[in-house]
């Protein structure tokens, strides 16, 4: 691929395009990369969005397996290359990225890298994240870098329009969280008056049945059996109410409070047995954490409304510097490769993608009659 000013222009904007189409933070990282990778045929591509703790939130790759990335182990921290575009803003264009003196090692099962080209993604003077390439494919000359000043300025104009394509992929994100949260006072409101209604009827229909009870105990029965359903309905809506409706409190009580509070919480409302265990946990990254609870959420919320399991045991145990999640119930199971096929797909996707965007790993394991069992590992940081 030639590279040159004129050549690039073509590839530049079709990248910009493909950016443009996605409005999720994570696709429009993967855009990112995978066309930071295309645009000056590197055999790998990288994008690492920083978090407050000396990690990474979101670590996204290009060129790299899943099973060599699942063998490279845990996320990268912010150091040596990485730390100097993260915190200095600067471009870095390195002929050999092992030869810097800031240069730390790789894992053992890490890709061999040599020359080296990163950019900050930056709005302004806010750094979002460091987009980084290696391995040039070209015939290198001796102790030259095979990245050339053009591709470094392809690549700024690249990181200039994801910088874009980023913020406004997290303005969507925020608005869509304030539109929930304005859906969800709606819902508040709306289930508030359905409840009460409700009691009140209850309310009533016990006091019917209880002044029918000695002269017309038919009627009484009759009444009574009313009020048994109105309860019902009462308890459902209440249900509903708990389930969608409650905030999760992470950020203030944190991943083992906040899931101990939602397991007992589900338990009281529901007939089914939910239990909540950890062992020996470390705080872990946060956008780990937030993945951690929403793919318990949705593995709770499967167990509870489709499996008609009497037990669900949620635990939360140390895997090395991670953690392995794991939501098991004993409910009617069913067929995974079925249910792709017959594409209901039970919240797997959007767990299998929550897990694999914090460098994770979600298994799940069922079969009918047999219960199910979700498994979610993240690396820690």
């Amino acid at each position: 691929m030639t590279n040159g000013p004129g050549a690039g222009i073509p590839a530049v904007s079709t990248a910009i395009l493909a950016m443009s189409r996605h409005l999720e933070v994570r696709d429009v990282l993967k855009t990112i990369v995978a066309s930071a990778r295309e645009l000056l045929d590197a055999e790998y591509a990288a994008l690492g969005v920083p978090d407050d703790h000396g990690g990474f939130a979101q670590f996204v790759v290009d060129g790299v397996s899943a099973e060599q990335w699942k063998a490279i182990g845990p996320l990268p921290r912010q150091h040596g290359i990485l730390a100097a575009m993260l915190h200095n803003a600067t471009p870095e264009r390195l002929a050999d990225v092992r030869e810097d003196p800031r240069f730390g090692g790789w894992p053992a099962a890490h890709p061999d890298m040599s020359d080296f080209l990163g950019l900050p993604v930056a709005d302004g003077d806010e750094i979002l994240g460091a987009l980084f390439l290696a391995n040039k494919r070209c015939p290198k000359e001796d102790g030259r870098c095979g990245f050339t000043e053009d591709d470094e300025r392809l690549l700024g104009i690249l990181a200039q329009h994801a910088a874009i394509a980023l913020t406004n992929a997290r303005l969507y994100e925020r608005s869509r969280e304030l539109t929930i949260a304005g859906e969800r006072a709606r819902l508040a409101h709306e289930l508030h008056d359905a409840v009460a209604q409700k009691l009140f009827s209850l309310r009533l229909t016990a006091q019917a049945a209880t002044a029918l009870v000695d002269r017309d105990p038919a009627r009484a029965k009759d009444e009574l059996h009313q009020v048994a359903a109105l309860a019902a309905e009462a308890a459902d809506e209440l249900r509903a109410a708990v389930i969608e409706l409650r905030p999760a409190a992470l950020d203030e009580d944190g991943l083992i409070a906040t899931l101990r509070s939602q397991a007992q919480v589900l338990d009281r409302a529901h007939s089914a047995r939910v239990t909540f265990e950890a062992h020996r946990v470390r705080a872990l990254p946060a956008a780990q954490e937030e993945a951690l609870l929403r793919v318990a959420q949705e593995a709770l919320h499967n167990a509870l409304r489709h499996s008609g399991a009497k037990n669900v045991d949620v635990t939360l145990d140390r895997r090395g510097q991670g953690a392995l999640l794991r939501i098991a119930d004993d409910g009617c199971g069913f067929d995974p490769h079925a249910v792709r096929r017959a594409g209901r797909h039970l919240g797997l996707v959007s767990m299998h993608d929550r897990a694999g965007g914090v460098g994770g790993k979600l298994t799940v394991e069922s079969e009918p009659g047999k219960g199910t069992a979700v498994e979610m590992e993240v690396p820690g940081g």
